[in-house]
């Protein structure tokens, strides 16, 4: 059972209608709340007890990082556009405009970087496939429907589109009817990425139900599940009430003889310095799981090399092996490129 958290916590999670409360219990100034209120008009916000209680530190609020990584700051939009949130979201007559002034900005962010929604999402028998993106030769990213949310939302995030409540932003599959039939017919495919929003925020039920249909197919030799979850609720794999169950599945596909990657998101050694991400990582490693992990660079974050030297070793530390690195283009904002570290 993991260090320090009662057995019986549940998750449970804190979006906008929430500030103020947040704002109570840990003195945030009335000005960075009215920041963050009028961001997540337009960008997705949400913690959870976990990120509030173990990782914020509070006494450096607004520079801490962590607080930087989950609260939407100041400068991430226009301030024009800040400052126009501000005036019409206090006047519930102006609802309306407020409401054509979101759509306007959300347009403007580029919802889906690099054309993913024009280039990359596959056909079958001339149909194109909901919930999929076929971006590399040998690797499908697979979105399942019950999968679009995050224990918590990082400010960067360049799927942010996956949250703000518009269907033709998302992707989703309602099932993996879709999936398998591009793979039956694309045995160059080696590699399913299960990916969101976070997979890991499905019961170990509905997983399994996207998992182990992959088992039988004998092109796919590593299914990897891209997750925030260890860095920001660790209890998915230790005390959650299928915490059990979801490690018998990963026993399951490494016993079927197909590599299971888990893509674990670090941004900041913090993260990983914890007692229950640590527990976390342990148990997952039993299963015979492999532990890779990415980040981008986040200005104000970890953004200086020490932070860098610090997180990587920090993860070497826990067995798990630093993989990418996200950097920014230059061509549009939230397109990133990866650098391979390993």
């Amino acid at each position: 059972m993991a260090a320090g958290l009662p057995a019986t916590e549940r998750f449970r999670a804190y979006g906008p209608r929430h500030l103020d409360d947040i704002a109570a219990r840990f003195g945030v100034p009335d000005q960075i709340r009215e920041t963050v209120r009028r961001l997540s008009l337009v960008l997705p916000f949400r913690v959870n007890e976990y990120v509030l209680t173990h990782l914020v530190d509070w006494d450096r609020v607004p520079d801490d990082p962590l607080f930087q990584l989950t609260f939407p700051q100041h400068g991430m939009l226009d301030a024009a556009d800040e400052e126009q949130l501000g005036k019409l979201s206090e006047d519930p007559g102006d609802r309306l405009l407020l409401r054509d002034l979101v759509r306007d900005i959300r347009a403007r962010l580029n919802p889906h970087p690099s054309g993913q929604q024009q280039y990359n999402v596959p056909h079958h028998e001339g149909t194109a496939l909901p919930g999929l993106q076929h971006k590399y030769h040998e690797t499908v990213l697979y979105f399942p429907g019950q999968g679009q949310t995050c224990h918590a939302y990082c400010t960067y995030c360049f799927r942010w589109a996956q949250f703000v409540g518009d269907a033709d932003l998302r992707f989703a599959a309602p099932d993996p009817t879709g999936l398998l039939a591009y793979l039956a017919a694309h045995p160059e495919v080696s590699d399913v990425l299960i990916t969101g929003g976070d997979p890991m925020v499905m019961s170990t039920e509905r997983l399994r139900r996207h998992v182990e249909p992959l088992l039988g197919i004998e092109s796919v030799a590593t299914v990897r599940i891209g997750t925030k979850s260890v860095a920001y609720w660790p209890q998915r794999f230790t005390t959650d009430q299928d915490a059990d169950d979801v490690l018998r599945l990963f026993e399951q596909v490494v016993a079927a003889g197909k590599q299971l990657a888990v893509m674990a998101h670090f941004s900041h050694p913090r993260e990983l310095e914890t007692a229950p991400a640590r527990h976390a990582l342990q148990r997952i490693r039993a299963t015979g799981a492999v532990v890779y992990c990415q980040a981008p660079l986040i200005a104000h974050v970890n953004d200086d090399p020490a932070t860098w030297s610090t997180l990587w070793r920090t993860e070497l530390a826990a067995g798990a092996v630093p993989y990418y690195l996200f950097v920014e283009r230059d061509t549009g904002p939230h397109e990133y490129f990866k650098v391979p570290l390993a």
